[in-house]
């Protein structure tokens, strides 16, 4: 690993930065971020979003045959996190259908957002061959380069299910690159839906300096190559070859926009100096979130540069210079981190370019280069006059450039670029306000006539990435609106921070939407949520359901559980009475001999020492005695361990009819090496229980359902886990991966010294690819 000095005079790039070596801070910055949280606080905020998503809470409403799996979990600045979910339909992926909770390190639940509340009812079995859909995906580009891969899938959009293919075609369309993701209803055969992850964007280039500049490169005396090791997955390379530029001497570039090694100085300059802003300011690991990046290629013969989903691709402006500059390389990458934060590639128009500008933006001030250089500025293609004509977007007045400056019903079907305008506007306007002071920085006019304050870039950044991180598929200008409310509420409790948020988007013409958050000071609050929310039972019986409380807001509160109006012969105990908020009851109603018969809404409150929350649940009270019976539920419902390990998932139960019952827990024949203890092994039906499966140094690997039964006095029921033993390091006793075999979910695979699992049914999805589609769990090296 080396930090390399470039003997380029003159370098293009949008990105000026520091010297680059382990992530440095930048002089340009004010505030700072807060101290490493405790070890303990992601699994507190990890485990208060799963009990959010289990309890249904808020936008997380899910159907009976739904389930959310945990996917992302990404750190954020002040002890606050962002976790992922994606929701499934018997087993199937439901695209989306996604999910994200903010949680902080006290197990506080800060904000939900999910991409759909529609209830899915479709059939699981398809009626058209995923060959005709394959056919069908593959007309839909001009030039198709191969078809990366398909799988069943239940498609949302719009409040409307389909069961579909979804087929990932690559190749070009009439004008770019393309890889396109298509989705075939898989009962008639039409196209619901096309996504591509292809995304081109425009911007300036610069001289940067002073000079010589310092990147960061591999290799000894001798040989070298503009590979950053430090930060996997960057390099650059020629667009002809495919091949990363190497040398004998660790001196690049010459100074010349045309030099296609001059252009990767610049990419690595600036995709290093964006790096180290993501952690300084906003607390990213890497670009990709997990400690990674991704490469590019400089050379392509066109006027623009591209996301493809995986890379980077710099082309040249019309003086055929490469145009591997700071607002280039910053708007290419941005495309990449909308890609890789929850909820995937921003859909609607203007957002992905907008974002694009914004971490253009951020870099360029995290940078702060002298004004003989490229100084931080909010313009977009100022320098490298893409098509001659000076900038292309004016993010403090957009319609300097033809754009609009303020949101309206129309901007969905506005051209992407132009699209951005709102977007831009506002950003700047949080940052800066409308007539910031020094610098230099224009002042910016609003749509509604208002007077703005900014709150500086690097704040306005955390607003923004913050909205990123609660961001499902199908995200909106309406909705950034929401979570950038939510996180703006998160990181400052005095509300000063999201009432600037709020004035922004005022500014820009986007009005309220029903799922705002509100901010008074982040008083004391919490939710409530029940699970399940309704239930039946017998004259003589009982029945069972769990009150979850979560704490919203400020500190943890005593609450008060209490049912409203019963029943005539219905009674309803709560074990305990009284929690603390962001703990759970159970509640038991029962029913007597006589009790009236009927279906009963009956209101759950939780009272608090400063607020008050209810829920409903449905009481069906039957017409005689029933037979005593229960249900069984695991949660997770899979999980890996390596020999000499253990993993654990807990059983719930709940009396579903007659009265509760005794219950004796065990398993069925278990993998080789294998050992599973039940703590406690008995219960009453409504009861918990932990399951505890160790492996031997000796486990054989594999992937394996391991049944867990509950006997009861007259009644038995049944629940699969899946588990999976790991192999030790070096052995990858996983068969290697094929591309013309079809896996299922819990298949496991070798594949370039790692063990991965699908997720669901695959063919030809290549291990290791990431994002919103992938299908592979890493389960690390073999």
């Amino acid at each position: 690993m080396n930090r390399r000095t470039t003997t380029a005079g003159t370098v293009l790039a949008l990105i000026a930065g520091l010297a680059i070596g382990a992530a440095g801070s930048s002089s340009a910055g004010t505030d700072e971020l807060s101290s490493p949280p405790p070890a303990s606080s992601q699994d507190k905020a990890v485990s208060a979003a799963d009990r959010a998503v289990a309890n249904g809470l808020d936008a997380l409403a899910k159907g009976p045959d739904e389930k959310f799996e945990r996917q992302l979990v990404t750190p954020w600045i002040n002890d606050l996190y962002s976790v992922a979910y994606q929701r499934t339909y018997r087993g199937l992926p439901v695209v989306g259908g996604d999910a994200v909770v903010m949680a902080d390190g006290q197990g506080r639940v800060r904000g939900t957002q999910a991409a759909t509340s529609a209830q899915i009812s479709v059939p699981t079995r398809a009626t058209v061959a995923a060959g005709t859909a394959e056919a069908t995906s593959k007309a839909q580009l001009p030039v198709v380069d191969k078809v990366e891969s398909h799988r069943l899938v239940v498609h949302v959009l719009d409040g409307n299910s389909n069961l579909a293919w979804e087929t990932v075609v690559t190749g070009r369309t009439d004008t770019a690159p393309s890889r396109l993701h298509v989705f075939v209803d898989a009962s008639t055969g039409q196209v619901l839906d096309k996504v591509d992850d292809v995304k081109a964007g425009t911007g300036n280039s610069q001289w940067n300096g002073p000079n010589p500049l310092t990147i960061q490169t591999s290799g000894s005396a001798g040989s070298y190559s503009l590979r950053d090791t430090t930060r996997p997955g960057l390099s650059c390379a020629d667009n002809a070859t495919g091949q990363v530029f190497t040398k004998s001497t660790d001196s690049w570039g010459n100074g010349q926009a045309s030099s296609k090694e001059t252009g990767c100085v610049d990419v690595m300059w600036a995709a290093q100096n964006e790096w180290n802003m993501l952690k300084d300011w906003l607390g990213r690991n890497g670009h990709n979130g997990t400690g990674g990046s991704w490469p590019v290629k400089v050379g392509l013969n066109d006027v623009n540069a591209y996301w493809d989903g995986s890379s980077v691709s710099i082309g040249h402006n019309q003086a055929n210079q490469w145009i591997g500059s700071m607002d280039v390389v910053g708007h290419e990458f941005g495309h990449g981190i909308d890609q890789f934060t929850p909820g995937g590639t921003s859909r609607e128009a203007g957002l992905g370019e907008g974002t694009g500008d914004i971490f253009g933006a951020l870099t360029e001030a995290y940078t702060n280069e002298p004004t003989s250089f490229d100084s931080p500025d909010y313009t977009v293609g100022e320098t490298v006059n893409l098509v001659g004509q000076g900038p292309i977007r004016y993010m403090y007045k957009p319609s300097t450039n033809g754009d609009p400056d303020c949101y309206s019903s129309s901007i969905p079907n506005t051209e992407v670029h132009k699209a951005a305008g709102p977007l831009n506007h506002w950003f700047y306007l949080l940052a800066e306000g409308t007539a910031p002071a020094g610098n230099g920085k224009p002042g910016s006019p609003t749509c509604n006539s208002t007077t703005l304050t900014g709150v500086g870039i690097q704040n306005a950044g955390k607003v923004f990435y913050g909205g990123m991180l609660l961001k499902t598929s199908g995200m909106t200008y309406k909705k950034y609106r929401t979570t950038t409310l939510t996180a703006a509420k998160s990181l400052d409790p005095t509300c000063a921070l999201f009432n600037k948020t709020k004035a922004a988007w005022d500014a820009v013409s986007l009005p309220a939407q029903t799922g705002d958050p509100t901010c008074v000071g982040n008083p004391d609050d919490f939710s409530l949520a029940l699970n399940p929310t309704s239930g039946s039972v017998q004259p003589g019986g009982d029945v069972t359901t769990s009150v979850g409380t979560t704490t919203t807001g400020g500190n943890a509160q005593q609450l008060t559980l209490t049912t409203g109006t019963l029943p005539s012969g219905v009674t309803a105990v709560f074990t305990p009475g009284t929690v603390q908020s962001g703990n759970s009851s159970s509640l038991k109603f029962t029913a007597s001999s006589g009790a009236a018969q009927g279906s009963f809404p009956i209101t759950i409150t939780a009272t608090g020492t400063a607020t008050t929350h209810s829920a409903q649940y449905q009481l069906t009270v039957g017409s005689g005695p029933g037979n005593p019976d229960f249900s069984v539920s695991l949660n997770p419902t899979q999980g890996t361990v390596t020999p000499g390990g253990d993993v654990t998932t807990s059983l719930t139960t709940a009396t579903t009819s007659g009265t509760p019952q005794q219950l004796t827990l065990s398993t069925g024949t278990l993998p080789n090496g294998v050992t599973a203890v039940f703590t406690p092994g008995t219960i009453q039906s409504g009861a918990s229980s932990s399951l505890k499966l160790s492996a031997s140094s000796t486990a054989t690997a594999g992937t394996y359902t391991v049944t867990v039964t509950a006997t009861g006095t007259g009644t038995t029921h049944s629940v699969d886990y899946r588990l999976t033993v790991g192999t030790g390091p070096g052995n990858c006793s996983a068969p290697p991966w094929d591309a013309n075999t079809v896996y299922v979910g819990g298949n496991t695979v070798s594949y370039q010294g790692h063990t991965y699992r699908a997720k669901w049914w695959t063919q030809g999805e290549t291990p290791g690819t990431t994002g919103q589609w992938g299908v592979w769990l890493d389960l690390g090296p073999c």
